[in-house]
């Protein structure tokens, strides 16, 4: 058998971006680059600014992104400028100077570490298929489904999945008519969760136990998106997490799942909050694997494969689920971009399934090698 080329293969990761979760992008970012196989893969980077401007990055300071005195990192506007343009088949990575294009690189491959809006929901997807580039992660439709949390559901109730009853509305129907929309959400029972219906890292959610406090919520969640959901709570449910892969290049073409994993929370009444998540540790505790019966788990995994299969997704995914007192299995959410440094749950479920991180990293750059340009 031959053996593998020698040549590097050159990929460039996109980090940062306009979103809420822009400093968290970046230390994923960090993370990622830390354990890359740089024997295999030749780095290069591009931070988008908060404002959305690209700016290029070399490896050492992508690598040394980190929280400094209590303060996330963010991309540095003072970076040179960046640019990614078509020729023919190639598509080249450049730093524009003075209205003169240096450093001009070909690139392979394109790695968003991008979560919300502008990075995880399809927009920068359509930019890398129009530039013929391949790219980690799922497409443009998948992308912009697993963002929307309402149609999202729509989705996976189509594909045979229990989702718990929701109401989605626009502010500015809000704003028309509240008593309606009160009424609307009423239906659910309390307590409810009102989210941003585009959001990510539990930014601009809130936990609504009486009608007092639903015109706080609804201004929170709209300080994220004009687009909101209101969704039932599930009492009691236990919150299980499974992260979940595309078929290995070369494999069987199933998608693969790894153990699943719990959200076990310390604070009476408390969620998963953006807190809870990257701020403090006494919220939340992450039991990996998730002490289940091995019928339930598998359920479990079942459930995860037909979101990931409903909604298109490709390359990665982290799905959310409740699992209630009694068994039953709904879904909570899919994550096409979620959260990737090193102590995530993603990949933390992997490394209990026997893939570390760099090889997790190797993987899902292979699987983005192996898919076709363009429709497939």
């Amino acid at each position: 058998m031959a053996g593998r080329s020698t040549e590097r293969i050159p990929v460039v990761f996109f980090f940062g971006g306009v979103s809420s979760e822009h400093e968290i992008s970046c230390l994923t970012a960090a993370g990622v680059l830390q354990a890359l196989d740089v024997t295999r893969f030749e780095p290069y980077g591009v931070g988008i600014d908060k404002k959305g401007n690209w700016h290029r990055y070399h490896i050492a300071d992508m690598r040394a992104l980190r929280s400094v005195a209590g303060q996330f990192p963010i991309v540095d506007v003072s970076k040179p400028t960046a640019l990614l343009l078509r020729e023919g088949d190639t598509t080249y990575l450049a730093t524009l100077t003075d209205n003169v294009l240096t450093d001009k690189v070909a690139v392979r491959v394109a790695f968003p570490l991008l979560h919300g809006p502008f990075g995880e929901d399809g927009t920068i997807q359509g930019l890398f298929e129009m530039q013929g580039l391949r790219y980690v992660g799922a497409g443009v439709a998948a992308s912009a489904i697993g963002m929307d949390k309402h149609f999202m559901k729509v989705a996976c109730q189509a594909g045979g999945l229990n989702v718990a009853p929701y109401v989605t509305f626009r502010k500015q129907e809000w704003d028309a008519d509240s008593e309606h929309w009160i009424a609307e959400m009423e239906t659910l029972g309390y307590p409810l969760y009102v989210k941003p219906a585009r959001g990510g890292s539990s930014a601009g959610i809130s936990r609504v136990a009486a009608r007092s406090e639903l015109s706080a919520a609804v201004k929170t969640a709209a300080e994220y998106d004009p687009k909101l959901v209101a969704e039932q709570a599930i009492i009691e449910a236990r919150e299980i997490e499974c992260s979940v892969m595309g078929p290995k290049p070369g494999g069987n073409g199933a998608a693969r799942t790894a153990r699943p994993g719990e959200i076990i929370m310390h604070t009476k009444n408390g969620f998963y909050d953006y807190e809870a998540k990257y701020i403090s540790n006494s919220q939340a505790e992450l039991r990996i694997p998730a002490d289940l019966p091995a019928t339930v788990a598998d359920a479990v995994r079942a459930a995860c494969v037909r979101a990931f299969t409903a909604v298109g997704a490709e390359g990665l995914s982290r799905v959310d689920i409740f699992v209630t007192p009694d068994g039953q299995v709904i879904l909570n959410e899919i994550n096409t971009m979620p959260g990737f440094t090193e102590i995530s749950m993603f990949p933390q479920l992997w490394v209990h399934s026997g893939i570390e991180y760099t090889a997790l990293i190797s993987d899902l750059i292979d699987q983005a090698l192996a898919r076709p340009i363009g429709l497939r």
